[in-house]
């Protein structure tokens, strides 16, 4: 393992006490739980995000053939409605 030091501020610090103490583990322990928790939630790269996004493109047929130039015109007159 590698050493690191953080700075917490005082609520957080006091908070992970607790739960540490309530859980019966160390802070160190609920911190890199949180960091591998949080780590595979952004694990997508970059390039996964687009190619996902590429896949609507074309897809849908709009009503105008300005509707990207003009998008803001269309959404006002919609909202009038």
């Amino acid at each position: 393992m590698i050493r690191t030091q953080i700075q917490l501020t005082e609520e957080q610090a006091a908070r992970l006490k607790e739960m540490a103490h309530n859980r019966i583990e160390s802070v160190s322990a609920l911190i890199r739980e949180a960091l591998d928790t949080f780590l595979a939630g952004n694990a997508s790269d970059r390039n996964a995000l687009f190619r996902h996004a590429l896949t609507v493109v074309g897809k849908y047929k709009a009503v105008a053939d300005d509707i990207s130039l003009d998008h803001d015109s269309y959404l006002e007159e919609d909202f009038r409605s």
